[in-house]
């Protein structure tokens, strides 16, 4: 079942666009990922960009975009970062209150810190929504799960089903695969 995540700021410039873009890339189809700003802004924070892009995530395309209730009642989840009372509450949904420190005016080196918190909240909530907390700890408990065909990794992608595995690479045991995006093992 494919869940729905709304992350809300202020001015969908900053942190709710660094937490929809890992969710986005982490998540995989598996997640649906929205980001909206209570008083939206006419652009990204250019240092949002750059410290994202440090990490592989391109933003430039992106833009802000306004809150609304339509937005709040498509999402399973709602996750606010310090917009305050702005986001309409519907019963039913779930409503996160993540307190980080907003980026505007931050050095790039401020906004490494906020985003690399934000990356674990983020690998946080993966872990929660498609797996309830946990994390598998075999291949088999995996979603259409394929073994690596070679001792030294495949380099192909471990077949989890999430569809964003970079890679099978061995780990220190040489004798196990590791997940690049869910971080289970198995030895083989």
């Amino acid at each position: 079942m494919t869940r729905s995540v709304l992350f809300v700021c202020v001015h969908n410039a900053g942190r709710s666009q660094m937490a929809a873009a890992f969710l986005a890339d982490l998540g995989g189809d598996l997640v649906e990922v929205r980001s909206a700003g209570s008083a939206p802004a006419d652009s990204l924070n250019p240092v949002v960009v750059e410290a994202m892009a440090e990490v592989g995530i391109d933003l430039t395309a992106e833009t802000p975009k306004v809150l609304t209730a339509d937005a709040v009642q498509a999402s399973d989840v709602v996750i606010t970062m310090g917009c305050g009372d702005a986001c309409p509450v519907f019963p039913g949904k779930t409503y996160r209150d993540w307190a980080l420190d907003d980026p505007a005016g931050k050095t790039l080196a401020e906004v490494r810190v906020i985003r690399d918190e934000i990356r674990n909240r983020v690998r946080a909530l993966v872990r929660e929504l498609t797996y309830g907390g946990g994390r598998p700890k075999l291949l088999e408990e995996c979603r259409n799960a394929r073994t690596c065909s070679t001792r030294s990794g495949c380099g192909r992608g471990c077949g989890c089903g999430r569809g964003r595995c970079r890679s099978c690479r061995p780990t220190s045991s040489g004798t196990a695969r590791r997940c690049s995006c869910t971080g289970w093992t198995r030895s083989s």
